[in-house]
């Protein structure tokens, strides 16, 4: 084998190898981050539904927004080329996903921390660029939002 050979298909394995390593540790702690502010929120819950099902008069009502925009890592976007020729779930897309929406709706919470409730919470997803060929960069926007609710009385 040439040395030119061994550096052609060397580097990109090593690029692989270190994106897998870095992309994985990077999700890890992010996954970790995500965990613990939720557990800061517990006790704040974001429902679906339009109305709340207690008594409590409604001290104040506002609107709490979040959004993140993610990126997908080489390694993923390496191993989603092997699931898009063969078909089936891409299941590397799919921790960017969960990690995507959890994180909005976090950062709509913490908009509006002392809410006792969110209400009409909705999600949206939208791709900002996409890949095509080896150009691009694919990001995913996640838009959290809902009704910020005030109880007069805590629950």
């Amino acid at each position: 084998m040439s040395t030119e050979l061994l550096v052609s298909i060397g580097i990109p394995v090593l690029l692989i190898i270190v994106g897998k390593v870095l992309g994985s540790n990077i999700e890890r702690r992010h996954y970790e981050s995500i965990a613990a502010r939720e557990a800061r929120f517990r006790d704040q819950p974001a429902f679906s539904t339009k109305h709340s099902n207690t008594s409590r008069p409604v001290r104040s009502a506002s609107l709490a927004t979040g959004s993140v925009v993610v990126s997908v890592d080489h390694f993923k976007r390496f191993v989603s080329g092997f699931r898009m020729i063969f078909g089936g779930e891409v299941r590397s897309y799919s921790s960017l996903i969960d990690r995507g929406r959890r994180e909005a709706v976090l950062r709509m919470k913490e908009s509006q921390p002392n809410a006792h409730a969110y209400l009409n919470t909705r999600l949206e997803t939208s791709t900002i660029s996409s890949t095509s060929g080896n150009e691009g960069i694919g990001t995913i926007e996640v838009l959290a939002y809902g009704t910020a609710v005030h109880y007069d009385r805590a629950p």
